[in-house]
Order: structure tokens, then sequence, then C-alpha cells
């Protein structure tokens, strides 16, 4: 595999204000350094909001039109989650908006109870894996983060993996985790890294949303062994960097464990 180049923006979102929030992060895409995929948190448009009847777009909509905007001028792929009404559901869902403004889109499967999430918003059922260089990417939302057998690597029926390469190499997590809960957010997504010896972006924002709560945002990017390259918090931040091709197959190489993990099949 190529070495890949990628950017995280870690935002201070306003509260349900469309066009501070699109405005805000098109001046920080366009100040990006050359770039391949740029990654935006949960619900960039927003913040993290139930009021899905009021702030939904259907996948023609303004926030859709300026991904494909933005992709096209600065020749990358732009993925984060907007709130997306679709035959009268309504989804959270990550859009992944390539430069020639075709997409792929992934739904939220675990949808924050605790939250009231499940009360505004419908489920999805299809993961998403995106393919980059010869890279294979995983793309989900927060709260799926806590639920590792919906990322876990998957064998083919003979117990073996395709090609003899694994499922994916990169998992992509955009976020509005709150602070006092970010000891969870650090940790699931290093055990994501190495039970599955991927890379993993996670992109959070920060600030304080319309509800109170505090973000301090904690975006990172982490190697396959689970060791962090790269992390921010309590601060806006824009970073771009090369994830390593040939150091995520010597690893798997040397360390080859994903070959003795338990086969198993997801419903």
């Amino acid at each position: 595999m190529k070495n890949l180049q990628i950017s995280i923006i870690q935002a201070d979102l306003v509260w349900e204000n469309k066009a501070a929030n699109l405005k805000q992060l098109e001046e920080k895409i366009l100040q990006l350094p050359s770039t391949e995929i740029v990654v935006l948190p949960e619900m960039f448009s927003t913040g993290f909001s139930m009021r899905s009847k009021d702030l939904a777009e259907n996948m023609d909509g303004e926030s859709v039109q300026w991904m494909r905007t933005i992709a096209k001028q600065k020749k990358i792929i732009l993925t984060g989650s907007l709130i997306i009404e679709e035959e009268g559901k309504y989804f959270n869902r990550l859009i992944w908006m390539l430069p020639n403004g075709e997409l792929g889109y992934y739904d939220k499967r675990h949808l924050f109870g605790y939250a009231g999430e499940q009360e505004h918003y419908s489920s999805g059922n299809k993961r998403l894996i995106a393919s980059v260089k010869g890279w294979k990417i995983n793309l989900i939302i927060c709260y799926d983060l806590r639920f590792p057998v919906w990322m876990r690597q998957q064998k083919d029926t003979d117990g073996s993996f395709e090609n003899g390469q694994s499922e994916y190499d990169l998992l992509i997590c955009v976020a509005n985790w709150p602070e006092k809960r970010v000891h969870a957010w650090r940790t699931l997504l290093m055990a994501r890294a190495i039970e599955n010896q991927c890379y993993v972006v996670g992109v959070n924002r920060v600030g304080t949303d319309g509800n109170g709560i505090y973000h301090s945002g904690n975006s990172m990017v982490i190697n396959p062994l689970g060791e962090i390259i790269v992390e921010k918090a309590h601060e806006t931040f824009e970073h771009t960097l090369q994830l390593n091709g040939n150091l995520l197959s010597e690893i798997r190489t040397s360390l080859p464990f994903l070959k003795d993990a338990d086969q198993f099949l997801l419903l």
C-alpha cells in the first residue's frame, strides 16, 4: 500500500447553526496543505442535536451539496456525519464524498440511548468500508466505538482473510464525545487499533454544545500498535499527517495475531 495523507479538523461547532459551521469549516479546509482525506466531526453542521425534524436535509440538501463543492474544489475525499431525512425516517448519516461528486454513506448503527437518540433517529444496519489507494477504510460514528464486534476484522467463510489481507486497514470514527467520558474515548480508540491491527483516526468536536455539555476534543491518530501519534485537547485543531502503509504491513507480518482471531457471523 502507498502512504495515505489524511487531515483531521477538531472544530468548536456552533449549536444548530448550519451557515456558521459550514463557513468556519470551509475556511479551515481551504487552508489545509495538500491532503487526500479530510475528516470532520459527527453532525458537523449542527452539533449533536435531537431536533431531527427541524434540522434534517435530504441527500440533495445544502450540506451535502457543500461537501460536493468543497471536495471537488480541494480535490479531496471529505467525510463527516449529518442529519439526513429519507422516506420519512431520520438518520445520523456519515457521508463519504469523493472529489468527482460520487458518494457513499453509513447510517449510525448504535444510537445513543442515554441521550434518547433512538427516539429521533433510525438505526443503520450496513457497514461501509471504502477503498483509497489500496487502503480499505471502515467508517463508524461515535457510540459505535463501544461495540467492538461491529468493527471487528471479519474472516471469510473458510476462516481466512480474502487474498491473505485483513478486511480493513484504517478505522475512522467521527464523534461528539463529551469530556466527562473522555477516558473511555481514548481507551476505546486505542483498543480498536490494537485488536484490529489497524490505524485509527478519531475526530471529535471541542467546546460546549447547546445542552451545556463540554467536549474536550482529544481527536487523535493511533498506529496499529495502539500508540498515539497525535492528539489535541481543549482547543480547535487542524492537523495533516501521513499514514505509513509499509509500517502497517510490517506490523501485521511480524505480529500475525489476526490469523488466530475467532471466526464469526455479523447479523
